[in-house]
């Protein structure tokens, strides 16, 4: 694994781990202050202005990575064409196996680069989220927190607004369900990246692509 595809798999590693940071179940203080301190730290927004611009180089290393897959499909059935032929199957077996090599280390880093973007998507979209959750959450903590607040929601009631209460809890439950299919999407993603790696570790002997037998 070249350089960059081996910085390209670091990253998708941290974002896992943000990702996982992001989920676990926090008190709502500590998960605010947490959330504040990134929305308002000046590295944070540094680091996330960089990040953008590397997740560009990544696209393309995906658009590239793709490109290469074709080619080497092309190339792999041609080849084979040629050999079903000519009836020269045994001399096409070595560059058969070095087609077949290439394919896979092509379709390897497409889904590498593919799941880093689709993870950072997920990433940006549950910050979001919770932010939204936390945003609604205090909503609702000013009119149910203290006693005061509740005295003013009853009186709220009384002068016939009941909705806005009502329209919050609907609002924080659909957050809460989206961030639940959020969750569903990275575990399947997960287990897309350890089959690909599996994989991969079966076709490695002493890290030389085993030979057809």
């Amino acid at each position: 694994m070249t350089l960059y595809y081996t910085l390209v798999f670091l990253l998708l590693v941290a974002e896992m781990a943000l990702f996982m940071l992001l989920i676990i179940p926090l008190p709502f203080t500590i998960r605010r202050r947490m959330f504040t301190f990134i929305s308002e730290n000046k590295f944070v927004a540094k680091l996330q202005y960089g990040l953008k611009i590397t997740f560009i180089f990544i696209l393309i290393l995906f658009i590239d990575s793709v490109n290469r897959v074709y080619r080497v499909q092309v190339e792999l059935a041609a080849a084979s064409e040629n050999a079903g032929n000519s009836g020269g199957a045994a001399i096409m077996g070595h560059e058969r196996l070095e087609v077949q090599a290439r394919k896979f280390y092509s379709q390897r880093n497409m889904y590498l680069c593919g799941f880093t973007l689709f993870l950072s998507l997920i990433l940006n979209r549950t910050y979001i989220m919770i932010l939204e959750v936390l945003r609604l959450e205090e909503k609702v903590k000013q009119y149910e927190g203290t006693e005061k607040n509740t005295k003013q929601a009853e009186k709220l009631a009384m002068a016939g607004e009941p909705g806005e209460i009502a329209r919050l809890r609907r609002a924080l439950e659909k957050k809460d369900q989206d961030l639940d299919n959020l969750k569903k999407q990275a575990a399947g993603l997960n287990r897309e990246y350890d089959a690909l790696t599996e994989k991969y570790a079966q076709t490695q002997q002493d890290g030389v692509p085993k030979k057809d037998k």
